[in-house]
């Protein structure tokens, strides 16, 4: 997939002061309570899309308030990131809560993070969709620095 991002700022590393919130005000991330700027290179695919896309354009100094649907975002969730294995087939799950999170392995031996969504005597469910999949998102972003 070819890069259309066109901007000022594509390509180039930025640094941004950044507060993102639900729909509902909750705020679930900000670089202002970690009092460190978040760098990135800005149309990298480092970012979620909208937040790409919103910093290409900006000028230092300013401050844009983004909305983002899921497609912008974490994307919408997939319903075969949803696993169901036998609790007798995988060691130590049968200490497993829902609600937990934890680190599953694929074929490659890669490992990725699963949240236990559901458990009965004999089964235990997966979620391996991110966290923030199917929500949209606002962004306050302030573009601190360009290199």
């Amino acid at each position: 997939m070819e890069n259309t991002m066109t901007g000022r700022n594509v390509g180039k590393t930025c640094r941004t002061h950044y507060r993102g919130t639900f729909n509902d005000g909750t705020q679930f991330d900000s670089s202002y309570d970690r009092g460190e700027p978040l760098e990135f290179v800005c149309g990298a695919g480092q970012m979620i899309k909208g937040f790409d896309a919103a910093v290409a354009d900006m000028e230092v100094g300013e401050i844009k308030e983004i909305h983002l649907m899921p497609e912008e975002a974490y994307g919408m969730p997939d319903p075969n990131a949803i696993i169901e294995v036998e609790i007798a087939q995988l060691p130590g799950s049968e200490d497993l809560e829902v609600g937990q999170q934890v680190y599953l392995t694929n074929q490659y031996g890669q490992p990725f993070l699963v949240k236990v969504t559901g458990k009965d005597e004999k089964m235990i469910t997966f979620d391996a969709n991110h966290e923030m999949a199917g929500k949209e998102l606002n962004f306050k972003i302030e573009l601190v620095e360009v290199k």
